[in-house]
C-alpha cells in the first residue's frame, strides 16, 4: 500500500528518488536510479524533476542540492549522516591545510559541502586513481578525508599523497581474519572489496574497487561465488543480477553479523512517504557554499 502511495506522491509533485545500493531492498526498489555516489551525482545533474529525494546520507543530499541548486532535495531523515564524513570536520581541515600550502587537494566525495569548499577536485572511489594519475608524478597532493583509500592509491601509483586521517565505521572495521575465516569456508569463493577497507584485507582481495565495479565485475566474472568486502546494501542488487551466483557478505567482527551501516538503514519507505508528503526535511545551503562547493566537483565531470 505504501509503495503505491510514494509511486503517486512522486507523479504529483514531479519528484525523483535516488537511493544508495546500502540503503534497503524496499527502498531500492521504489527509486527511479539506483547506484553510487558517483553515479548519483549524474543523475542530480541531469534531471528535469522539480524535487529530489536523497535515500542516502547527508553528504549525499547535500550534493545533489550543490548540483541542483534551484530544485528542493529532501532527506528521509536528517539523522542519516555519515562517519567518514563526519571524522572531518571543516574547521580542523582548514587549519590541517595551512602546513601545507602549494597543495593540490583532493577531496572524496564522502564529505560536507563545507569541506568540498576546501578541495581542488572531488574524486569518487570509482574515477579516485584515474584523477591521481593525471598529475604529474612530482604532484604534492593532499588526500581527504579516507586514509584507507588514499593509502590504497598511493600503493597503485607509487605516490606520497598525505593522508588526512579519517575512515568510514563500516568499511575500517572489517579485518583480514573476518575474511579469511569465509575463505575457510566457501574455499572456491573470490573476494571482492571496497578500497575504504583497511590494507591487510585489500591484500587478499582478488578484487578491489567501488560498490558500481564491484556488481560489474560479478555479473562478468565466471566466478559462482563471491566474499563481498562493503556494506550489506549491495548483496540485494548482486543476488538480482546474478540469480545463479552466491554472495557471502564480511560479517562485522563486533556483532558477527552482516555489516550494516546504520545511518543508511535510517531510510525508511515510511520517512519516504512522509517526506514526500511534507516536502521535508529539505536540504538548505548558502549561496556561496554551494557556489565554492560547485567548482571542484564540476572539476571532476571532466575526467
Amino acid at each position: 500500500m505504501i509503495t503505491k502511495q510514494i509511486f503517486e506522491l512522486k507523479k504529483a509533485k514531479n519528484a525523483i528518488i535516488l537511493a544508495h545500493y546500502y540503503t534497503l531492498p524496499e527502498v531500492q526498489n521504489v527509486a527511479d536510479f539506483v547506484g553510487d555516489s558517483f553515479f548519483l551525482s549524474k543523475q542530480a545533474t541531469d534531471t528535469d524533476a522539480d524535487i529530489i529525494l536523497f535515500a542516502g546520507v547527508h553528504f549525499m543530499a547535500e550534493t545533489a542540492k550543490i548540483l541542483s541548486p534551484n530544485k528542493k532535495v529532501l532527506i528521509p531523515d536528517l539523522d542519516a549522516g555519515c562517519s567518514l564524513s563526519d571524522s572531518c570536520p571543516a574547521e580542523e581541515l582548514e587549519k590541517f591545510l595551512k602546513n601545507y600550502p602549494n597543495y593540490t587537494v583532493l577531496n572524496y566525495i564522502n564529505c560536507s559541502a563545507k569541506v568540498k569548499m576546501l578541495s581542488d577536485i572531488i574524486v569518487t572511489s570509482g574515477n579516485a586513481l584515474k584523477i591521481v594519475n593525471s598529475f604529474p608524478k612530482n604532484e604534492k597532493i593532499v588526500f581527504v578525508p579516507d586514509r584507507n583509500l588514499g593509502a590504497y592509491i598511493n600503493k597503485e601509483t607509487g605516490r606520497e599523497m598525505v593522508l588526512w586521517n579519517g575512515a568510514c565505521h563500516v568499511h575500517d572495521r572489517l579485518t583480514a581474519d573476518a575474511v579469511y575465516q569465509l575463505k575457510e569456508k566457501y574455499t572456491k569463493a573470490k573476494v571482492l572489496a571496497h578500497p575504504e577497507c583497511r590494507t591487510t584485507v585489500l591484500a587478499i582481495a582478488d578484487f578491489i574497487g567501488s560498490t558500481s565495479a564491484m556488481l560489474d565485475f560479478a555479473k562478468n566474472d565466471p566466478a559462482l561465488e563471491y566474499i563481498v568486502a562493503t556494506e550489506t546494501g549491495i548483496l540485494y542488487e548482486m543476488q538480482k543480477q546474478n540469480p545463479a551466483k552466491r554472495f557471502y557478505i564480511v560479517n562485522n567482527p563486533e556483532t558477527c553479523n552482516c555489516n550494516d551501516c546504520e545511518y543508511m538503514k535510517l531510510n525508511t519507505l515510511k520517512k519516504i512517504y512522509h517526506a514526500l508528503q511534507t516536502e521535508s526535511p529539505e536540504i538548505i545551503l548558502e549561496d556561496e557554499v554551494i557556489k565554492k562547493a560547485l567548482a571542484p566537483i564540476q572539476k571532476m565531470f571532466e575526467y
